[in-house]
């Protein structure tokens, strides 16, 4: 397999430096974190009219979004909860506006229109003091998300250096969280209270969003130490690793750090599997490099935070007594919501109710943590077909296009993520739709048969 080019040395160093930078002025001065997502939005609007979104400028846009929105959520950034998943929205609309989208994607336009029923049976039965708007924002917003994506990067054709480049817009912002955790933060021990999900940790936002796009990051530096064949690059990435690592392992929320660690095994699998001898035989030592440098950090966050971590993972309280439910309260969760489709299997409960029917049902405001679960306790039979279109399109589209090395690790990113965590946040939306996209080769010469 070819090697990827690499961002220039000094690029790369400039752009992390500056990255960090942006960190320490939010720090200090939060009012800034408005201004600098702003900023960021002007930019890569500017880079799209400016030339006409030709080499795909959209998606590092959408990308950069992606990647900011929880450090925006945390530092009271965001202009509006739901802005990041709109704002990619309305980076690939345009995108669309210029360089439209194929017809083989018309699954995806089907898939919004088995989420339009929901919408009617909620105005029929949400609670009259509830907000229907905010109900439908909070609850669709993410599924838009994802299908505008899909429908963007259906087949997409770009060369894997730009690829490698929409992931980097997406770790910048990354770097930049990881770099305030550790500012706000700075002695773990100083707020250990337990095996529960740490609040002050994670900035003092919730620990589920924080460890799922740290997660993101752990996987897409996983991927750049194998892909690029750069000594310098490679030493700064393995760096990274363990800065982000550290971050994501004691935010003592698991869902993105297994999700992360699960997508890099598969990517790992899937690239050896398809590497020549030689690329294997380069893999083995530096795949044990860094396993190596997984292992030290985990021996390090043990030792920081005094066991705790250990006996989070082996789902154990403060004291080593083995917990109830590994879930923390998902499953329970999930079969309710189950159950909630069973008894209402053709219409579902309408969009945004489901908070609403269990409070109703238990007396208590529970969010949702699965996505699959609460598409079909609120769409009823037209969101099962629709996770069926979600399931099923990737893998026809893969039989016949198997360009993409990311495909498998960011199809189940996205499948994790919305069975912990939901959709809450834009990563798994746009990474669906990334693994949608064609790689193309642009130094391969195409060859002109006459007759």
């Amino acid at each position: 397999m070819r090697s990827i080019k690499p961002i220039k040395k000094i690029t790369y160093v400039q752009l992390l430096l500056l990255h960090i930078g942006i960190a320490f002025v939010i720090y200090l001065f939060q009012t800034t974190a408005k201004f600098f997502l702003f900023a960021a939005v002007g930019y890569f609007l500017y880079r799209v009219f400016s030339n006409r979104n030709r080499k795909d400028e959209v998606l590092l846009g959408a990308a950069y979004v992606t990647g900011f929105e929880v450090f925006s959520r945390m530092t009271g950034g965001a202009f509006n909860y739901e802005f990041a998943k709109f704002a990619v929205i309305a980076f690939l609309v345009i995108g669309m506006l210029y360089k439209g989208f194929t017809r083989k994607s018309w699954a995806y336009i089907f898939f919004i229109l088995l989420l339009a029923p929901g919408v009617l049976f909620s105005a029929i039965n949400l609670n009259y003091e509830t907000n229907f708007l905010n109900a439908i924002s909070f609850n669709l917003s993410g599924p838009l998300c994802l299908a505008i994506s899909a429908l963007y990067c259906y087949n997409r054709k770009i060369p894997a250096e730009r690829l490698q480049q929409i992931l980097l817009a997406a770790l910048f912002p990354i770097v930049t969280m990881t770099t305030y955790l550790y500012l706000y933060t700075p002695n773990i021990r100083d707020v250990l209270s337990g095996t529960q999900s740490n609040f002050e940790a994670s900035g003092g936002f919730g620990p589920n969003q924080v460890s799922t796009i740290l997660g993101l990051g752990m996987f897409i530096l996983f991927s750049r130490l194998l892909l690029i064949k750069n000594r310098f690059i490679n030493f700064i990435d393995l760096m990274l690793l363990v800065f982000i690592s550290y971050r994501a392992i004691v935010t003592f929320s698991r869902g993105g750090v297994i999700a992360a660690g699960i997508c890099a095994l598969i990517f790992f699998l899937y690239y050896f599997y398809k590497a020549n001898l030689n690329e294997r035989a380069s893999l083995i030592p530096k795949s044990v490099i860094i396993a190596g440098v997984i292992v030290v950090t985990w021996i390090f966050t043990s030792i920081s935070t005094l066991g705790l971590i250990d006996k989070r993972y082996a789902n154990q309280d403060a004291a080593g007594r083995e917990k109830a439910d590994v879930t923390t309260g998902r499953a329970e969760l999930v079969t309710g919501e189950i159950e909630t489709f069973m008894e209402n299997p053709f219409t579902g409960i309408g969009v945004g109710k489901i908070r609403e029917f269990r409070k109703e049902k238990t007396g208590r405001v529970v969010a949702t943590h699965s996505e699959v679960s609460r598409i079909l306790s609120e769409h009823g039979v037209f969101g099962l077909f629709a996770l069926i279109v979600l399931i099923i399109t990737p893998f026809v589209f893969r039989l016949s296009n198997r360009s993409n090395i990311y495909f498998f690790s960011f199809f189940i990113f996205w499948f994790l993520t919305i069975n912990h965590s939901s959709m809450r946040i834009a990563a798994p939306a746009f990474i669906y739709g990334l693994c949608l996209i064609t790689i193309i080769d642009v130094n391969r010469k195409t060859t002109i048969h006459r007759k």
